[in-house]
């Protein structure tokens, strides 16, 4: 569902992820300028959008941790969002959301995490802890844990690869085939992706060993991995059902496999 806004001034920013446009509204001049600034590759120019948030900032208290407390719940139809430094509130029927934060580009990052991870729930896609790029007219996503790889893989990825992110990958459902898609959430490179898409032809599990090689995985260890590889924030049972089917899903069509490596370019002889 896509939804016309009236724009005012140049209050309005539209942050466009994954073909999914959020408008942010904001009376802050200089908070609105770094917005601009830190998704500079995302700048939707439409004037249609998924969804409007307006945003009102505030000095955070000394004692209050930007990690401290997450909480994402749906109370009589709104999402609640809720950290140490950002309050926000949305109604998907709506359309329309509020967030309060604090002036800090962390927030926004993390509020625009979860609901894109929302959103994808019910559309069978799903953000997920990956390095992704597209090479050959094709998407390669690259999953594993804090050092398993991802900043090293994307480190050695040759000229003609396109990086699309890091460490966190946006994965779009199109029928019966999956596309991925370039963030503006940057790891260890501090490097935004590239806002393009592809069709995604492989997950490779990421290890480190003594040489490369691509070795097979049981649908069982591949689901597991892919599950606990994917972010998702809410306790509510109806979504973590259909992101537990995206994932089977997924495997039933993606070619998941180990992909066994030394930190050395010729890896990227092998990926195909």
């Amino acid at each position: 569902m896509t939804t016309t806004f009236p724009t005012v001034g140049n209050e309005a920013v539209s942050i466009e992820i994954g073909g999914m446009p959020i408008t942010l509204r904001t009376h802050d001049p200089s908070f609105r300028r770094l917005i601009e600034n830190r998704y500079a590759g995302f700048l939707g120019a439409s004037p249609s959008s998924y969804l409007e948030f307006d945003i009102d900032l505030y000095e955070p208290s000394e004692s209050a941790a930007a990690d401290d407390g997450l909480e994402v719940k749906i109370e009589a139809g709104e999402w609640l969002l809720k950290r140490g430094d950002f309050r926000a509130r949305w109604n998907p029927d709506a359309c329309h959301g509020h967030i309060r934060q604090s002036c800090s580009p962390y927030a926004i990052d993390c509020v625009l995490r979860i609901v894109h991870s929302l959103i994808l729930a019910r559309q069978g896609g799903f953000l997920v802890h990956a390095a992704s790029a597209i090479r050959g007219g094709k998407a390669f996503l690259f999953s594993g844990v804090s050092g398993a790889g991802k900043t090293t893989i994307s480190r050695l990825a040759p000229p003609d690869a396109t990086l699309l992110s890091d460490e966190i990958s946006y994965v779009r459902r199109e029928g019966n085939r999956y596309m991925a898609c370039g963030t503006p959430f940057a790891g260890e490179l501090a490097r935004v992706g590239e806002n393009q898409s592809a069709p995604l032809s492989a997950l490779f599990l990421l290890e480190k060993g003594l040489q490369n090689s691509i070795e097979p995985i049981s649908p069982t260890e591949a689901i597991q991995r892919l599950l606990r590889n994917i972010l998702f924030f809410a306790n509510d049972p109806v979504l973590v059902e259909l992101v537990f089917k995206s994932a089977w899903e997924f495997a039933s069509l993606v070619p998941i496999h180990r992909l066994v490596f030394v930190p050395d370019r010729r890896v990227w002889d092998i990926i195909r």
